[in-house]
């Protein structure tokens, strides 16, 4: 902004703007449990019941090794307030599905759940999709049978393994919200 020949900045704090890389690893002697680093906290998370692997494969259970960027929050507006975050973000509806066959067409990517769609519901009795983080994981390209629904998610209890997933506490997710951007890269393993 310019007034009369001063130029005035405005400085935005570091939690203003969107954590530029967060890391998750698995914890010693545990690979189904992890941390995630996101500026000076440690996250506890639970990992793909089959840890941490460079060669995902669907069904194998396992976290998939790389770098990743979130995509899109998707959210149960029906039982939390939309959250603060830096990421696009979508209310998940009754008819939102996540299509994990590998000869569907639609593999990886988001469905309109009918009555021929195997597609997996986002919208769940439990809480563990209360808030999903879309990461482009197996998107370009998309390869038949190298993982699909690879998300961050709410946590079971206890940090129960994941099918493949990164999976937190609410607190932990609400603050990762906060911070994390559509240019914050995730490294995992």
């Amino acid at each position: 902004m310019e007034s009369f020949g001063v130029t005035v900045t405005y400085r935005t704090r570091l939690r203003d703007r969107p954590a530029s890389m967060i890391h998750v690893r698995a914890s010693a002697g545990n690979p189904r449990r992890g941390w995630l680093i996101l500026d000076d906290r440690v996250l506890p998370v639970a990992l793909g019941r089959g840890g941490i692997k460079a060669n995902k494969r669907e069904g194998d259970g396992a976290t998939p090794r790389g770098t990743f960027h979130p995509l899109r929050l998707w959210w149960r507006a029906d039982r939390h307030p939309r959250p603060q975050t830096l990421l696009p973000i979508r209310a998940i509806t009754p008819d939102d599905g996540w299509c994990e066959d590998p000869a569907d067409r639609h593999y990886n990517r988001p469905v309109r759940l009918n009555n021929n769609t195997g597609a997996d519901r986002l919208r769940r009795d439990d809480h563990l999709y209360d808030f999903i983080i879309e990461i482009d994981q197996n998107t370009r390209p998309r390869i038949a049978g190298r993982g699909s629904a690879v998300f961050l998610h709410l946590a079971r209890p206890g940090y129960a393994p994941t099918a493949g997933c990164v999976a937190m506490k609410k607190p932990a997710m609400l603050q990762l919200l906060k911070r994390i951007g559509v240019r914050t890269r995730i490294v995992i393993g």
